[in-house]
C-alpha cells in the first residue's frame, strides 16, 4: 500500500487498518502525566509483536496514525526477512518532549498500557525515547527491550543497526559494481545522529569519500572532529554528485522533487519509509537506473539486537544474527531483477512468504 493513500479521515481508522492487516490499534489517554499514545499490532503469526516507541511532536493526531501503521507493518516484514520469530508493531507518543511534567510519571503511564497488551506487544527505544525511558517502562511491564546493559540489556542499538545498514551498502555495491569494496566511492549520509555517525565510522575504515549533511550544526562537528568528510547544505543533498545516498534522518527523502535530481548509483540507509509512494517512487528510481535497497531490511540490526536481548544479551552474537543483510540483500536484488518487480515488492513478497508458511503450520497444530 503506498503512503499516498493513506490520507485519513476519522471514520477511516478501521478501514485502513484492515487494507494494511493489522490486528489491533490501541489509543492511549492519560490526562494527569499528559500522555498522549497510539500502539499498533500489526502482525502476530511469527511471535509478539516488537517495535519502538516514537516521542515526536506531530502536527495532528492523522499524521500521528499514518506513522505508526506504516512503521508497524514495516516492523512485520523487517523481522520476518531477518528470520526473527517475532511480529512486527509500533507506538507513537504525541506531543512536545521539552514540555511535558514529569518523564518518569509519562513513561510509567505509558508502560502500563503496554502491560495491558499481556505481552502482544514488546517496546524498545525510537526516535525520541531513550534506554531511560526503557527503565521506566520496566517498572510496569516486562513486554519492554533496549535496557541499559548494565541491566542485563543490549543498550543503544545504534552500532547494529548500523552495521547492518554497511552490509546493506556493501551488498548494493556487489549488485551493481560486481565486488563490494567501497574504496573511493562517494558516499552521502544525510541525517548523522547515532545510527550515521557509527555508519561512517564503518564507512571511513573502508576508505570511501565521505560526505555529510544535517540539519543540526552540533552532530555536524562532531563529525567533522572525527573525520575528514566533506559537509553539504541540506539545500544541495540531491544536487550532489554522489556514487551512493544513504539516507540516514526521517522518511520521505525519495519522491516526485527529489528523485530527478539524483546521480547516484545506489540508494541504501538507514531511515525508515524512504519511499514518500512506494509503488510510484519505486518504479521512478528504476526508470533512472538506481538501485534501491528496501530501508526496513537493511536498517533491521536494531531488531535483531532486541531480539538477542530477550534470548538473554550477548553482543557478539547479535553482530554475528545482523550478517544475515548482506545475503538476504542480493536475494531482494535478484527475485527484483527475475520478477520484474520493484526491491520493495520484492522485499515485501520475501516477507510475505514466510509469514504464510508460517501461518499455515500454526493452523495444522
Amino acid at each position: 500500500m503506498s503512503n499516498s493513500s493513506l490520507q485519513l479521515t476519522n471514520n477511516e481508522v478501521m478501514t485502513t487498518m484492515s487494507e494494511m492487516g493489522h490486528e489491533q490499534v490501541v489509543f492511549c489517554n492519560d490526562t494527569e502525566s499528559g500522555l498522549k499514545a497510539i500502539i499498533a499490532v500489526h502482525n502476530t503469526v511469527l511471535g509478539p509483536s516488537l517495535g519502538g516507541t516514537r516521542f515526536w511532536n506531530y502536527t495532528n493526531e492523522t499524521d500521528a496514525i499514518v506513522d505508526v501503521l506504516r512503521l508497524s507493518r514495516g516492523m512485520t516484514y523487517k523481522s520476518s526477512l531477518c528470520g526473527n520469530n517475532l511480529g512486527g508493531g509500533k507506538a507513537v507518543i504525541i506531543g512536545d518532549a521539552t514540555k511535558i511534567k514529569s518523564r518518569e510519571a509519562l513513561f510509567r503511564s505509558y508502560g502500563k498500557f503496554v502491560n495491558s497488551l499481556n505481552g502482544k506487544y514488546i517496546t524498545a527505544e525510537d526516535v525520541g525515547t531513550s534506554t531511560g525511558d526503557m527503565v521506566f517502562i520496566s517498572q510496569e511491564t516486562k513486554a519492554v527491550a533496549g535496557l541499559p546493559e548494565s541491566m542485563g540489556g543490549g543498550g543503544d542499538p545504534s552500532p547494529v543497526t548500523a552495521y547492518g545498514v554497511y552490509l546493506g551498502i556493501k551488498a548494493s555495491a556487489k549488485y551493481v559494481y560486481g565486488n563490494d569494496s567501497l574504496t573511493g566511492k562517494k558516499i552521502l549520509v544525510q541525517g548523522v545522529g547515532h545510527v550515521g555517525q557509527y555508519l561512517i565510522d564503518h564507512l571511513i575504515k573502508e576508505n570511501a569519500v565521505v560526505m555529510i549533511s544535517d540539519i543540526n550544526e552540533e552532530r555536524i562537528k562532531t563529525v567533522t572532529a572525527k573525520h575528514k568528510v566533506e559537509v553539504i547544505e541540506k539545500e544541495k543533498v540531491y544536487d550532489s554528485i554522489m556514487d551512493i545516498y544513504a539516507p540516514c534522518a526521517l522518511g520521505a527523502t525519495l519522491n516526485d522533487d527529489t528523485i530527478p535530481k539524483l546521480t547516484c548509483a545506489i540508494v541504501a540507509g538507514a531511515a525508515n519509509n524512504q519511499l514518500k509512494d512506494e509503488t510510484k517512487h519505486g518504479r521512478d528510481l528504476i526508470d533512472r537506473n538506481i538501485v534501491y535497497a528496501p530501508d526496513y531490511l537493511i536498517n533491521a540490526g536494531g531488531v535483531i539486537n532486541c531480539y538477542v536481548e530477550l534470548e538473554g544479551y550477548n553482543k557478539e552474537r547479535a553482530f554475528s544474527r545482523t550478517d544475515i543483510i548482506y545475503n538476504r540483500t542480493l536475494e531482494v536484488f535478484d527475485i527484483a531483477k527475475k520478477e520484474k518487480i520493484t526491491t520493495q515488492e520484492a522485499a515485501n513478497s520475501l516477507a510475505k512468504s514466510r509469514i504464510t508458511a508460517i501461518a499455515k503450520i500454526n493452523a495444522r497444530m
